[in-house]
């Protein structure tokens, strides 16, 4: 898993896997969700994510 955040377009992506998006949908306003062929998601997009996310430029790791 690889999150990411763009400041300047204030977008936060979360990548689950490397699999090839095949279809994105977006689910609300401000976020898409990403399908791969078989239809499990790749990734979350958050877009104004500064907005929805407490702190979108930091990631706390835990592990049950």
């Amino acid at each position: 898993m690889k999150v990411s955040y763009d400041r300047e377009v204030d977008i936060l992506y979360i990548k689950l896997t490397d699999a090839t998006i095949e279809e994105s949908d977006e689910e609300k306003p401000g976020y898409v969700i990403d399908y791969d062929a078989n239809g499990s998601i790749v990734g979350i997009e958050i877009m104004n994510a500064s907005k929805s996310v407490t702190k979108p430029n930091s990631v706390e790791l835990a592990i049950a």
